[in-house]
């Protein structure tokens, strides 16, 4: 016969290192995302953006067509556009990697 509290407590401490090592992966897994990139373009392929899994714009390309002064408040609508896009293509694979790990168990303070 077990002592009450005592599988508590062994299934507790269980859990405490299984949490640790879902944060240890996770921890892994937001510096390697920040080797990845991910794409979006808009207007046709007039503007692409590309974004870092670490949400910093690496790059933003223009189609030379669009450099003209009449076009420029499009442009820039077109720009913010495409990064919003490969924002938002970021967070989805975060997401996506988060949940292989977590099995998509929402966790405060680990995801």
């Amino acid at each position: 016969m077990t002592k009450p509290g005592r599988g508590f407590t062994g299934g507790f401490a269980e859990f405490q290192r299984q949490a640790m090592r879902i944060q240890r992966k996770l921890e892994t897994l937001q510096e390697e995302l920040k080797t990845r990139q991910q794409e979006a373009t808009v207007g046709g392929g007039k503007v692409t953006a590309v974004v870092s899994g670490g949400k910093e714009v690496v790059s933003v390309r223009i189609d030379p067509s669009m450099l003209k002064p009449e076009e420029a408040e499009m442009l820039q609508d077109m720009v913010v556009s495409a990064v919003n896009a490969a924002l938002k293509k970021v967070d989805e694979m975060i997401d996506a990697e988060t949940n292989k790990i977590t099995g998509g168990l929402k966790i405060p303070g680990l995801t």
